[in-house]
């Protein structure tokens, strides 16, 4: 158990991280994506359906004498302001229409390019998280269970703490260092976890590998 104690801590850090970024992707959230531009386009026509996220419960089954890990975990709450000072980028629930932005009346905000790309690097952080976790659960664990491996938490605790400063964010340009940094940072943790399989005596962490793999692709597909 002693050996497992690393991954168990590694994975709660992950899914506090993941906890986060859905709350930061959700539109309804007061978390969500900061506005890019205060030039605003607009359009006759809606535009696309809103993020929504999923809420997930993470579990750990009692094998091998592994502990049960499941946490049921809050999005970090934060106050909101009774209104924007002037000058500040506003909280922006994207695909939704703000109409006190509205150039004309029955006219509804189209989204740019940036909120687009924001979006969509966002839904790929969100996503490859969650697939971190899941195979870490499912598959590394067991496969320690059998083979210790010498793994550490540093760059997990490193992810929900740039995940929790960028939620925070509402300047665009820091948000965005911030969203850069957390892919780089699971870009990271991934990457060593594919090299530490390496050792392994046989050939049971291939497939443990290919699904690392496989996330690692996904999350840097453009």
């Amino acid at each position: 158990m002693a050996g497992l104690t690393p991954l168990l801590a590694s994975i709660r850090h992950q899914a506090a991280a993941l906890c986060t970024l859905q709350a930061t992707a959700d539109p309804h959230s007061p978390l969500s994506l900061p506005q890019p531009s205060h030039t605003q386009t607009f359009t006759a026509s809606r535009s696309g359906p809103a993020c929504h996220s999923r809420g997930e419960k993470m579990e750990m089954s009692e094998s091998g004498g592994a502990q049960d890990l499941e946490e049921e975990i809050k999005a970090p709450g934060t106050s909101s302001r009774e209104g924007e000072r002037s000058g500040e980028l506003s909280i922006l629930s994207l695909g939704e229409p703000r109409p006190e932005r509205l150039a004309q009346p029955g006219l509804v905000r189209h989204e740019t390019l940036r909120e687009m790309a924001l979006r969509s690097k966002m839904s790929r952080l969100v996503e490859a998280t969650s697939q971190l976790v899941q195979v870490e659960q499912t598959l590394l664990l067991p496969l320690l269970q059998q083979h210790p491996l010498p793994l550490y938490p540093k760059d997990s605790i490193e992810f929900r703490n740039i995940c929790s400063h960028m939620a925070l964010q509402r300047e665009v340009q820091q948000f965005e260092r911030d969203l850069h940094e957390a892919h780089q940072c699971l870009k990271t943790i991934i990457e060593k976890l594919i090299r530490s399989l390496a050792v392994f005596p046989s050939d049971s962490y291939i497939p443990v590998q290919s699904a690392l793999r496989q996330i690692l692709q996904n999350l840097l597909a453009m």
